[in-house]
């Protein structure tokens, strides 16, 4: 299983970096329709959509993605992605920690849809305006601080975890996990930041990036909550059987869906868009 787990994880650490670097901006558009169409089939099946309404969702997600991706603009001056961005922002800062505090039912029928919809389009177009108007490599840290949460949630957890964080929900979750998840994302965005020279090392600043940080990682850990909340309804413990070793798309990218809209509207705030 592990070596499963390994091989299946440098496959997709190799396949994201050619693109992300490669492929030129109609190709990733692409690849991040993808992501939408394989989310939102894995999405269909925990909230018990069948038949041909699941394939013309996924459909949709794909074709909405790539009509409404930016082409040849950034994101100051592409509304579109701003009003899906601001609109999964609502949905993760507002809505989606009382729908977790009270382990509301996910809907089913249309209203399934409508919220697939909610979580996946602004975070494929996120991947698309990042890396457009930031360059490749700062959508790779990006990606890279959600994927150092897991790591520090996993390791302070399994070691200190004592307080279970959400135990209706994810019950391998540890509130010492979360705090050592935001220490290490704040550690990261420190050496990232000053590292690059995107932060000048005045104690103002430093304190304003970890609490960004602290932010940034509670979001991703909604992120992962909200998809175990679907799966627990659901009555499965993988969204899907895409990822060998892994369980499905969304159980990789749960947390990316969360923060990297909300990390975009951030970025056209500070970019002074």
């Amino acid at each position: 299983m592990l070596r499963t787990r390994v091989i299946t994880a440098l496959i997709l650490v190799a396949g994201l970096g050619a693109l992300l670097f490669g492929a030129p901006s109609p190709a990733w558009t692409v690849f991040a329709a993808v992501i939408a169409a394989l989310g939102a089939w894995e999405w269909t099946g925990l909230v018990g959509t069948r038949g041909p309404a699941r394939l013309v969702f996924c459909s949709l997600m794909a074709v909405l993605a790539l009509m409404l991706a930016p082409s040849g603009q950034v994101a100051e001056r592409h509304w579109p992605s701003l009003a899906l961005f601001a609109l999964g922002s609502v949905f993760w800062l507002a809505l989606a920690p009382a729908w977790l505090a009270r382990r509301w039912r996910i809907p089913t029928g249309w209203l399934g849809l409508l919220l697939g919809a909610v979580l996946l389009l602004p975070a494929a177009l996120a991947l698309v305006v990042l890396r457009q108007q930031f360059g490749p490599w700062w959508l790779l840290a990006i990606m890279a601080s959600v994927w150092m949460a897991d790591v520090a949630a996993y390791f302070v957890g399994k070691r200190f975890g004592r307080v279970k964080l959400a135990p209706r929900i994810s019950p391998g979750k540890s509130r010492e996990g979360a705090y050592g998840a935001m220490a290490g994302v704040a550690l990261y965005a420190l050496i990232v930041a000053l590292s690059s020279g995107a932060l000048a090392p005045t104690l103002l600043h430093v304190i304003l990036l970890v609490a960004a940080s602290a932010i940034h990682t509670v979001v991703s850990i909604w992120g992962d909550l909200f998809e175990s909340l679907a799966k627990r309804q659901a009555g499965v413990k993988d969204s899907g059987r895409l990822l060998p070793g892994h369980g499905g798309l969304l159980d990789r990218i749960d947390s990316l869906t969360s923060t990297l809209p909300v990390v975009a509207l951030a970025a056209h705030w500070l970019a002074g868009g």
